[in-house]
């Protein structure tokens, strides 16, 4: 599933509303993204610089729930079930 940022939503909570729509559950039912890592750090990463400008080129994976998660510029994320994932996509 490709899911794009809204510009007002952080991309944590991206993450969590778009592992639960691919395992076809409500967000609360998810183990807390705190279990994996750091929410506000996941967010530090793509927030804009200092003086407002974008970050770019910024690219993260991990896997969260049953779902490979991939991050691409703050903007964007993958999201695919593991079960589903190809042998060379497997970390």
């Amino acid at each position: 599933m490709e899911y794009e940022i809204e510009a007002t939503e952080s991309v944590s909570t991206a993450v969590i509303l778009a592992v639960s729509a691919v395992e076809g559950c409500e967000p609360c039912s998810l183990h807390p993204l705190t279990d994996i890592l750091d929410p506000d750090a996941l967010n530090g990463l793509f927030r804009s610089q200092a003086d407002g400008t974008p970050r770019t080129g910024g690219h993260l994976s991990f896997i969260y729930s049953r779902c490979r998660v991939t991050v691409d510029n703050g903007e964007y994320l993958s999201v695919q079930l593991l079960e589903t994932a190809t042998p060379s996509s497997r970390p």
